[in-house]
């Protein structure tokens, strides 16, 4: 069924407007996308549908399910009132634009979201949910995230051997409290955001870190692990990250494998930004890659074990901490690379290119002729 049109919207508005368009075309202006946010005043407002004075781009619609969705947003409406819309279609059977209020309300709060993050801000929020790896707090109608990593050192679930049902009714104990919180990351895509409780008091934090210097050799205990990496507790109030990277010269893929929390560990600081600590485990132990200096060039033929798959390639071990990437280009594609080399298994290698000082190797396979 054909919309109806806008009764106030005479004909010498429309040529007004036709003129207003072909004016602006020849000047360039932007034209209208799908996705974009534009904003007009609400020119009509019907038992189904409302129209919106786009100005040179004509008349916006917001129906069917657009209205459904948005329709306590249209209860409060009133024409005049200027609305910010997200365009679905740029033109309709009936030459109107498609737009979306509800769409344009959920963009402009991932844009709030951004901000947030920039700024630092504070929020006051309840917590509504928890799970075994931290709490589920809402803001703006967005349900976020918030680890047992990034509750401050009073929350965090202090329990023996990381039992995760123990750690649960732990966290339990936090459902319905209010927290102060800061927004770390937004993912729009995925309708996910990030909280942290440490961040909230950035103030505090940036006197303590201050103690601190690029280089200091730390005693810290284990206060977290996450797939990424530990927390490693340095004083009260203050937690340093060491990244998986830093956890040892040698593959880690599971921290847990590594540690646990309460465990003693030495660590040396790498970074200190924003009020952060980045921390080193592997820094404080001998760099296997030293052993090879002067002694490995490019060309060198040597044996190497298959360790691990990845989407470009595989990485080979010539010693505990030191591998290199086998690219699945010397095999033609990654499943014929598969193919001939298999995890576990001891190959000939020839080194591409080799570069102690970064840590880096790249091989060639040579396969073995059959004799």
């Amino acid at each position: 069924m054909a919309k109806k049109t806008v009764a106030a919207e005479p004909v010498v508005v429309e040529e007004r407007i036709l003129s207003e368009i072909h004016a602006l075309l020849d000047k360039g202006t932007t034209p209208l996308a799908v996705e974009k946010l534009i904003e007009g005043p609400v020119i009509g407002i019907e038992k189904a549908s409302v129209y919106i004075d786009l100005g040179p781009y004509g008349t916006g619609i917001i129906y069917g399910r657009e209205y459904r969705n948005a329709r306590e947003i249209i209860k409060k409406m009133n024409i005049g009132d200027v609305v910010k819309a997200k365009i679905v279609e740029t033109e309709n059977e009936d030459g109107y634009v498609e737009l979306s209020l509800k769409e344009a309300k959920q963009a402009l709060i991932w844009s709030e979201a951004e901000k947030a993050i920039k700024e630092r801000a504070i929020f006051d929020l309840a917590v509504k949910d928890a799970n075994k790896g931290g709490l589920i707090i809402e803001w703006q109608g967005i349900a976020g995230f918030l680890p047992a990593s990034q509750l401050k050192p009073d929350h965090y679930p202090r329990v023996e051997d990381s039992d995760k049902d123990k750690i649960l009714k732990e966290l339990k104990k936090l459902v319905g409290k209010r927290l102060n919180v800061t927004i770390v990351s937004a993912l729009p895509k995925d309708g996910k955001l990030i909280f942290s409780e440490k961040e909230s008091s950035s103030d505090e934090r940036q006197a303590v870190v201050g103690k601190y210097a690029m280089g200091d050799e730390l005693e810290t205990t284990v206060a977290g692990i996450v797939d990424f990496g530990v927390f490693l507790k340095v004083e009260e109030g203050l937690e340093g990250l060491v990244h998986i990277s830093e956890l040892d010269w040698g593959l880690v893929e599971d921290p847990r494998q590594l540690y646990k929390v309460g465990d003693k560990v030495k660590a040396k600081i790498i970074d200190i930004k924003d009020g952060k600590i980045s921390l080193s485990i592997k820094a404080l132990k001998e760099n296997p890659w030293k052993e090879f200096e002067g002694k490995l060039k490019k060309g060198d033929i040597i044996k190497g074990v298959v360790i691990k798959f990845n989407k470009h390639g595989a990485l080979v071990s010539i010693k505990q901490g030191v591998a290199g990437l086998v690219h699945h280009s010397n095999f033609g594609s990654e499943a014929k690379l598969r193919e001939k080399l298999e995890l576990g298994k001891t190959y000939t290698f020839q080194i591409t290119l080799f570069d102690p000082k970064d840590q880096r190797m790249t091989l060639s396979w040579l396969e073995e002729k059959k004799a």
